[in-house]
């Protein structure tokens, strides 16, 4: 049982979800080339490296969680462009705003706290709603299901979302496009799992995989 996440954990969660979403980076593009411009693969992988290039400096061990994810944010967005970036951006700008100043771990509470935050800092972002079959649908059950996890368990806390991530990735195949150029496609976007939730949950999969070893 795992009652704190460290910094150590949290470096290992963003090279598992480098190394996983890298692994499937080409099932992404191909998605993505469904109904955009089939470089999401490319795209995410490219942010992630900036993300974990930070996370992995010399000088990460010794930052407290809060200043480690904003330098993380604000590293991904000055290094690369694009929406992807925006929103990982976002994200850990948002996971920054969501935890205390000087904690170097992180009780459940904390976590679920930190993920909230997150959500918060995408929603800054994107008008994007759950249903619209954006990486939304994947990242908004996620962060639910772990406000709602009741376990002090850290594990237990990441892998609630990772399912729910998961669940959520597989249930845009019968969505519409709503939102962005994909919904120039209408029906044609479905039976096709959207792949920005897919590479978001295979993402949220990796963090949870990363505590639990």
């Amino acid at each position: 049982m795992s009652q704190k996440l460290t910094i150590p954990d949290f470096q290992k969660m963003i090279r598992r979800a480098l190394a996983d979403v890298t692994a499937r980076a080409g099932e992404f593009s191909e998605l993505d080339a469904v109904i955009g411009d089939g470089d999401h693969g490319e795209a995410i992988v490219t942010a992630l490296n900036a993300i974990a290039r930070v996370a992995g400096a010399d000088d990460a061990a010794g930052k407290d969680f809060k200043v480690l994810l904003a330098d993380m944010g604000f590293g991904v967005m000055l290094e690369t462009s694009g929406s992807t970036s925006t929103l990982l951006g976002g994200l850990l700008l948002g996971m920054s705003d969501g935890v205390p100043a000087g904690l170097s771990a992180l009780d459940a509470a904390q976590v679920k706290a930190m993920f909230r935050g997150g959500l918060e800092g995408v929603q800054k972002n994107t008008k994007a709603m759950p249903g619209d079959k954006t990486m939304m649908d994947a990242l908004y059950p996620a962060v639910t299901a772990m406000q709602e996890c009741t376990s002090d368990d850290i594990v237990a806390v990441l892998q609630a979302g990772a399912e729910a991530a998961r669940k959520g990735a597989e249930a845009t195949v019968q969505m519409k496009a709503n939102f962005g150029r994909a919904r120039n496609y209408g029906e044609k976007s479905v039976g096709h799992a959207d792949s920005g939730a897919s590479s978001w949950a295979c993402m949220f999969g990796a963090f949870a995989a990363a505590v639990g070893e």
